[in-house]
């Protein structure tokens, strides 16, 4: 009866809020799920998905598969609040970077994206390659539609593309992740560029074709 009233007593104070998909949560109802409260993780489960399953839809191409996902991040997550300080933690950047960490494992452990990078004869191959592609694909399209190109690209240059222009991850940091060298990340970024532009100019041609009929 306790431990209800206070999870109450909580909800009525509005501790949780989300606004345009940032969390704020309060060190209490953290405290309190590290404390194995279930009401209170399954508040925060709730305020958890709406802020965190559009990341798990950037790397899955359905919305069971993801769902999936986030049930284990959000496990990892649970259990990474009884070893944080809870005082000072800033929840929304923790909890996201460990579901994208959570989405990188799954992702690694399917050792068939392996396939998926080709070897290049040389760094300075995969340098030259990246450097010589602009940024015009994502600058001239709505994220939206972004993701939704994404899924018609190889999926390793897609998940290279995602953490760079979309989490903010740099080369050295997407190369540890995935196992691959700085240079490759690079190409794979370069490639998804490319891409992303062939699929637009399509579409565009598409466009101007219905129009001319």
């Amino acid at each position: 009866m306790e431990r209800q009233a206070k999870f109450t007593k909580l909800r009525e104070n509005c501790q949780i809020r989300t606004i345009r998909r940032i969390m704020h949560i309060s060190t209490e109802i953290l405290q309190a799920c590290a404390d194995d409260d279930r009401r209170a993780q399954k508040q925060l489960y709730e305020h958890c998905y709406k802020a965190l399953i559009q990341v798990c839809m950037r790397y899955h191409t359905n919305h069971e598969d993801a769902r999936f996902a986030f049930n284990n991040g959000f496990l990892k997550i649970l259990n990474g609040l009884r070893d944080v300080d809870l005082a000072t933690i800033h929840f929304g950047g923790w909890s996201k970077r460990i579901m994208v960490n959570t989405l990188i494992d799954e992702y690694r452990r399917n050792r068939n994206h392996q396939t998926s990078i080709f070897a290049r004869e040389t760094e300075g191959e995969l340098e030259f390659h990246a450097e010589n592609v602009t940024n015009q694909a994502e600058s001239n399209i709505q994220v939206e539609h972004i993701m939704a190109l994404l899924k018609t690209i190889p999926p390793i240059s897609a998940h290279v593309f995602v953490l760079y222009v979309i989490d903010g991850y740099n080369h050295k940091e997407i190369g540890e992740m995935l196992d691959i060298t700085d240079g490759t990340s690079k190409w794979h970024l370069s490639t998804a560029r490319k891409l992303l532009r062939d699929r637009l100019e399509q579409l565009e041609e598409l466009k101007e074709k219905r129009f001319a009929i």
